[in-house]
């Protein structure tokens, strides 16, 4: 089987943060979000893979990615010109994917769970597709799947009213079928190619699709807070380690992990779940965690940071709280007033006084 990442779109709804590049390259627990599918594909025995680009920053994807060597994977790169939808943007794979079944991951979808089993039973299968459900709270967010008795009946694109709260993950396994079914699609209100559409159409011509359900971890990161949540839930599972060196007076608990060359000073205390990156400089009197991951080669003095996410090469200094934010690379924020309970959403390179 062939893997494909979709990594384009314009990430509107994670401005600042994606106006220099895609949102599938923000890191949840210091790892780009994409590198999660990508490693759920080739665990699950996909190593042949595409990923869909376009858009800002899209050549940050091939400077990270590579040919996939550095990963356990070859990778192939598919340039879509237009954030024309799901159903395009897997029809630009037609050649790539030849006469074999297929796997389509979203590249800002995080899934927990290994994908292996849900990919052993489609080569197995006669089914024409195969979609992974996961019960929602807010069904209207979501393309829905109609089920009843064990059987799809319909799958719709965020319906008004859904017939059920089993939204449609984005996790595709697929059968060359489907490039008939795109040929003859129409675009959607939103002028796109939809995926849901698709598999619909499937339907009604008799093809079979089935399903598994997600009952693990599954999130659509398409929200900070989203992206905020499955840091915490990763974060969680983590197994701790403790890489760097720490002076009298640190006090570390809970699931922490510390990457090379971290150096944490005096007063400084961290509260797991929490990473940090290689080359940190953390302390003096400095509170990190719970739910916090601190990029490579950033430095923080005397802050306070909880529930958040500091990329790399990020600078803080000063009495400021931090919760529920996201701070892109490059950043700084030098704090000289009081120490207010601030929440910040701060794209690649901004400075800061307070």
């Amino acid at each position: 089987m062939k893997g494909i990442i979709l990594h384009g779109g314009h990430g509107t709804r994670l401005r600042p943060l994606t106006h220099t590049g895609p949102k599938q390259l923000l890191p949840i627990a210091n790892k780009p979000m994409s590198q999660y599918c990508l490693e759920s594909l080739r665990d699950g025995g996909i190593t042949d893979i595409a990923i869909i680009i376009g858009g800002i920053g899209s050549n940050k994807v091939q400077e990270y990615y590579g040919s996939g060597e550095n990963f356990g994977v070859k990778i192939t790169y598919v340039n879509q010109d237009l954030p024309r939808g799901i159903a395009h943007a897997i029809q630009l794979c037609k050649e790539f994917v030849g006469n074999e079944k297929f796997v389509v991951f979203l590249g800002d979808n995080i899934l927990k769970k290994s994908i292996s089993g849900y990919v052993s039973r489609f080569q197995q299968s006669d089914a024409s597709a195969s979609i992974l459900l996961c019960e929602v709270n807010n069904p209207t967010q979501f393309g829905i799947a109609d089920v009843k008795d064990g059987v799809i009946k319909k799958i719709m694109e965020k319906p008004k009213n859904p017939p059920t709260n089993l939204a449609v993950t984005g996790i595709y396994l697929l059968t060359p079928t489907i490039f008939d079914i795109i040929d003859r699609l129409k675009p959607s209100w939103r002028n796109e190619y939809e995926i849901t559409d698709a598999l619909q159409m499937l339907l009604e011509e008799g093809h079979k699709i089935v399903y598994d359900m997600v009952t693990d971890y599954w999130k659509d990161t398409g929200t900070p807070d989203d992206i905020i949540h499955a840091n915490e839930v990763i974060l969680s599972g983590m197994t701790p380690y403790f890489h760097g060196t720490k002076e009298d007076g640190v006090l570390i608990s809970g699931n922490v992990m510390i990457d090379d060359g971290v150096i944490i000073k005096n007063g400084t205390q961290i509260i797991g779940p929490v990473i940090i990156g290689k080359g940190c400089i953390i302390g003096p009197n400095t509170h990190i965690g719970p739910n916090t991951s601190i990029g490579d080669n950033s430095k923080l003095s005397k802050c306070n940071i909880e529930n958040s996410i500091i990329m790399s090469r990020c600078n803080i200094d000063g009495d400021v709280k931090i919760r529920n934010s996201i701070i892109a690379f490059n950043s700084e924020i030098v704090q000289t007033d009081n120490a207010e309970s601030k929440v910040f959403l701060l794209g690649e390179g901004t400075k800061i006084s307070l």
